[in-house]
């Protein structure tokens, strides 16, 4: 939907094709055959991005998607769910789990030059990832400090024992970027990236297009193959598929269930599909009133009939309703977090739109008996579009006066998080690590969207952070989930099927593999790909 809350940068899945979804998902067209050297692709996303310094950048899934061109990931995560070296050599962690020791793989240099090494990796750390103006200070509030071992091994020390913190180097966190440039480029910096990646930055307009260019002097023989890619973001879903199917885009990607399956009925067209633990939701501000009162939250979600929301963006039949923050084929899915979500009970939530409003000491201070009134944002897409009319439907239906407001997706995320919302369209979840997801949307930081914070949900993650046991952590998870349930911070819409639909002469999109060469990655999942390892036959 609109705005990812959690970590977007850990993808999942199965590492196929078609991620595990419904049969009659298109596959890839056969067998990838040898790399092709040369040529260029463009590639159709779904939303501009702020900024490309990882410190500054809000790295939802287009985000990504570039990223991923430019910079390379300390860690990656492979197919089989675990963390790997990528860019690092090795990740160790003492027995406590509060030291992780990292070594740098010898001899990579950022794109001007400047070498990859300890004290590069310690600057970035220091004034750019820790600063107080940096998105990412709140997640890594818990490392204390980075020191130097030698020239290719540093050392996060952290405040207490996390068995999740590899996790946080898949994200921008993990993105070594130079800081010669950064520091040269000033305020200009997000607007000039420089990392390590296999196509260095060329030219940003933004709204219109990202230009990269093979990096000749990359660290992985052999990579990348392309020597040009061009990335456009075409917000309009149908516009995107229009162009894919005209040939003026050379891959689309798309997080909207109806598009995917439209996707699917071209000729020409192989479709990389994944569905993870990624949700449509809508997000309540319980900073502010009355989305601070429960009984206004579980009425609103009480008023929603999942089904035919999911109906309403295409995906009736093809993803399932969502409860939690994770899938049912996820292993922290939970029965019991299921059972609990507020089911769709027009006579409860009236019930609980009534109590509020008759309340004289109602939390927004207007006198007893007066509607809600508020404004419902979302993304201007023809289905979110669709979607906001019906929900908007569903809320007047219990007495809520609800006005739709459309924002592009970059100016919609930077008013979640800032706080200056009331309620709006966004996706939940994801496939990393819980802690790391959980964590960033429910503690003091710029991803707790929500504002919400709970003592309960913090007990939760301290254990969750303190235990690799796979129980433990299950138990944990289902602890957070119920009090997510039962305070109603989201209300969920389906699964987001996710899409990497290509000419079927651009090849290996799924199919990128760790530097060892055999260690296979998560494929296309959440509509992300490593660039370096595709090629195109024509």
């Amino acid at each position: 939907m609109g705005v990812l809350l959690g970590t977007a940068a850990c993808g999942g899945g199965d590492g196929d094709g078609n991620g595990g979804v419904e049969p009659g998902a298109q596959s890839d067209g056969g067998e990838a055959g040898d790399p092709v050297e040369g040529g260029s692709i463009t590639i159709g996303l779904e939303a501009e991005t702020n900024s490309w310094l990882p410190s500054e950048g809000t790295f939802n899934q287009p985000g990504l998607t570039i990223a991923h061109a430019i910079y390379d990931p300390l860690m990656q995560r492979a197919e089989d769910g675990s963390v790997q070296p990528y860019l690092a050599e090795s990740l160790e962690a003492n027995e406590d789990l509060t030291e992780y020791t990292l070594t740098l793989r010898e001899g990579i240099n950022f794109h001007d030059g400047t070498p990859l090494n300890a004290e590069a990796l310690k600057t970035v750390f220091d004034d750019y990832l820790k600063a107080p103006t940096s998105r990412l200070a709140a997640s890594l509030a818990e490392v204390e400090s980075m020191d130097v071992v030698d020239e290719y091994t540093v050392v996060y020390n952290l405040a207490a024992t996390n068995a999740s913190f590899p996790d946080a180097l898949i994200t921008a966190a993990g993105w070594p970027f130079s800081p010669t440039a950064a520091a040269a480029a000033g305020p200009d910096a997000g607007a000039n990236p420089v990392g390590t990646g296999p196509f260095v930055f060329e030219s940003w307009q933004r709204d219109s297009r990202l230009v990269v260019k093979k990096n000749p002097d990359y660290w992985q023989p052999g990579l990348p193959h392309l020597d040009e890619i061009t990335f456009r973001p075409i917000p309009d879903e149908d516009t995107r598929l229009a162009s894919l199917q005209s040939g003026d885009i050379d891959v689309m990607q798309s997080l909207r269930q109806s598009t995917v399956v439209r996707a699917r009925e071209l000729d020409g067209i192989s479709n990389y599909e994944n569905l993870g633990s990624n949700a449509g939701a809508t997000t309540l501000n319980t900073s502010i009133a009355p989305f601070d009162d429960v009984r206004v939250r579980r009425a609103l979600a009480h008023a929603l009939d999942q089904e035919s929301l999911i109906a309403t963006l295409g995906g009736a039949g093809i993803t399932p309703a969502q409860t939690q923050f994770f899938s049912e084929d996820s292993p922290y899915w939970s029965e019991k977090v299921a059972d609990a979500y507020p089911e769709y009970d027009v006579e409860k939530a009236q019930e609980l739109y009534e109590e509020y409003i008759n309340d004289p000491d109602r939390s927004d201070g207007k006198p007893v008996g007066t509607p809600l009134s508020f404004t419902f944002r979302c993304p201007p897409d023809p289905s979110l579009n669709e979607l906001a009319q019906l929900i908007q439907s569903f809320w007047s239906g219990i007495g809520a006066e609800v006005e739709i407001e459309q924002l592009e997706q970059a100016a919609w995320i930077q008013r979640m998080l800032g706080r200056d919302y009331e309620t709006g369209c966004t996706r939940v979840g994801g496939d990393g690590d819980p802690y790391v997801l959980l964590d960033g949307a429910f503690t003091e930081g710029p991803l707790n969207m929500s504002a919400y914070q709970d003592p309960r949900i913090d007990e939760q993650l301290e254990n969750l952070k303190a235990t690799r046991d796979i129980d433990e952590r299950k138990a944990a998870i289902e602890e957070i989930g119920l009090v997510l349930n039962e305070e109603a911070i989201h209300t969920y819409v389906g699964g987001t099927l996710t899409v990497l639909a290509g000419r079927d002469a651009v090849k290996n999109i799924d199919g990128w593999t760790f530097p060892d060469s055999t260690t296979k990655g998560t494929g296309a999942a959440n509509a992300d790909t490593m660039w370096a390892h595709v090629w195109v036959t024509d």
